[in-house]
């Protein structure tokens, strides 16, 4: 199904996701936890813990050395450089958008989401399984894309920027410092919220383009913006 994304290749449907199981040039990566992976998972997809390792330090140098452990982990996943990768979770959630991010960041440009996620593929009437497969290690050797990336160094230089805007998708309670994740809770200032999950539809797959437009549009987020999203 055609949403409207100007590039819809970041998106792949349950359908189209079918119509490619079994294609050796094929990676699909299940980033929920390892319980929910074996308990039954799309056929041929390998497990991979996307939140395994963290960093609270964006500087250049603790950054690259997070970055190149990710290019290892994922190596060892058996995701390289030649595959079409696709992630998922239960839905078109955060899990399945840091792996998403991760592969952009390393050059790996043939990438995209499960639209939907297990759910929309359940839904769909295709087979989960509890074979749990065993890849080969292959390579990502594209080069980092510094550019999909920006830190804490640069977002506070940048805050008073008209044309500069922090994007905050966190949920509300964390907005609003109900619950803190990190050392303090609330948000950076200035920043605008839109929860990733007003994106998505009542079954966890994204709404169209017009309308994710609308809600962004609404939000003062428009293409001539620098948006830093966190």
């Amino acid at each position: 199904m055609d949403k409207g994304f100007s590039n819809p290749g970041l998106l792949t449907s349950p359908e189209a996701l079918k119509e490619m199981i079994g294609d050796p040039g094929l990676r699909v990566v299940d980033t929920r936890s390892v319980y929910d992976y074996a308990a039954g998972h799309i056929p041929g997809a390998v497990h991979l813990d996307v939140y395994g390792i963290s960093l609270n330090d964006t500087r250049e140098g603790p950054f690259r050395a997070f970055m190149w452990m990710f290019r290892s982990l994922m190596g060892a996943r058996g995701i390289g450089s030649d595959q079409k990768v696709v992630f998922y979770e239960e839905d078109s959630g955060m899990r399945a958008a840091r792996g998403f991010w991760i592969c952009e960041y390393l050059g790996h440009e043939n990438v995209s989401v499960l639209d939907g996620g297990l759910k929309a593929w359940s839904a769909a009437g295709y087979e989960v399984t509890t074979v749990c497969e065993e890849p080969d290690h292959a390579e990502i050797e594209t080069e980092d894309v510094p550019l999909r990336h920006i830190g804490a160094e640069e977002i506070l230089r940048s805050l008073e920027a008209e044309d500069f805007v922090a994007l905050d998708v966190r949920s509300d309670d964390e907005y609003y410092a109900r619950v803190a994740r990190s050392a303090r809770g609330g948000a950076i200032p200035g920043a605008v919220h839109v929860p990733y999950k007003a994106c998505l539809d009542p079954e966890g797959a994204y709404q169209s383009a017009g309308k994710v437009q609308e809600i962004y549009v609404l939000a003062g987020i428009t293409p001539e913006k620098t948006v830093a999203c966190y």
